[in-house]
């Protein structure tokens, strides 16, 4: 199964997951400034940073609203990114947060578990309920596919709903609970479901007390680096076991800005996914 996979990549390379949320403003000028295609340019950027960094992280995670802001560009670039990576026996992540019903989320898990947009797993919003989350099953079913769910989300606003208390426990803790059924039926050999969740690392406390709630779910973990979580955060949650990837997009691509605007600007980008997995992992042994 494709939890498997990404479980072994996590624990052998370490639970680094590197958002390639690519932006124009983030390409060195020797890219910018080449005689390409818009959508070349992305790639190119996108590649060299792939390149540097395939041995030491566990997968990938796009963010399609990047490319989809570029236009037929930006998803061109988009789809030759997820082909790379996937031809370069490496998983990711199409962070698309999906949430719709019947034909339209069959559509939905279409586009994106197959054809020019193939992914590994893709994020889905549960606010529709089983009905925004069953239409993705029969791609479960074949164990090749996987979903990252929303629990509990790292931004400020986020309490405006997952904060609502519900039978006296929030809301946040409601969902998780829901998201951990659902998955239950697609369980893999390390024990992991292909239903995860997205669970934010600015709120570690919430976080310990979701994981307490969801045993035999992997989480994929926004909100490292540039939002201001640590290794430290880390360390309650992965102490026992690898159950997630930690995610930095800003922190790894953008790291060579003022640094190095050359061909070897990527190495810098590798140097940070080695600094992060260092700082996450001195709080595991």
């Amino acid at each position: 199964m494709i939890i498997d996979r990404l479980y072994q990549e996590a624990v052998k390379k370490g639970p680094i997951c590197v958002g390639l949320d690519t932006r124009l403003e983030y390409l060195p000028e020797y890219i910018k400034q080449a005689n390409l295609k818009l959508e070349e340019k992305i790639f190119e950027f996108n590649r060299k940073i792939i390149d540097a960094t395939l041995d030491d992280v566990a997968c990938y995670k796009l963010q399609i609203a990047c490319y989809e802001a570029l236009g037929l560009a930006g998803l061109i670039a988009y789809a030759k990114t997820l082909k790379y990576i996937r031809k370069n026996g490496k998983i990711v992540i199409a962070d698309i947060k999906r949430g719709d019903i019947s034909s339209t989320a069959e559509l939905y898990a279409e586009a994106h578990f197959s054809g020019d947009f193939e992914a590994d797993f893709i994020t889905v919003n549960p606010y529709l309920g089983r009905d925004a989350i069953k239409p993705y099953f029969k791609y479960l079913n074949r164990g090749e596919k996987g979903l990252f769910v929303l629990m509990r989300t790292s931004n400020p606003g986020s309490e405006d709903f997952q904060d609502l208390i519900v039978e006296d426990e929030p809301l946040y803790l409601h969902v998780a609970r829901k998201i951990k059924e659902w998955g239950q039926e697609f369980k893999g050999e390390a024990g992991y479901s292909l239903i995860g969740g997205v669970v934010g690392l600015t709120y570690p406390q919430e976080f310990m007390e979701i994981k307490n709630n969801t045993a035999d779910t992997f989480y994929l973990i926004p909100g490292y680096g540039a939002q201001g979580g640590t290794g430290q955060d880390l360390a309650r949650i992965l102490q026992d076991e690898i159950c997630a990837v930690v995610n930095s997009s800003r922190g790894i691509i953008t790291a060579h800005q003022g640094v190095d605007e050359s061909e070897n600007f990527a190495q810098v980008s590798r140097e940070q996914v080695l600094k992060m997995k260092e700082d996450i992992l001195q709080w595991l042994k």
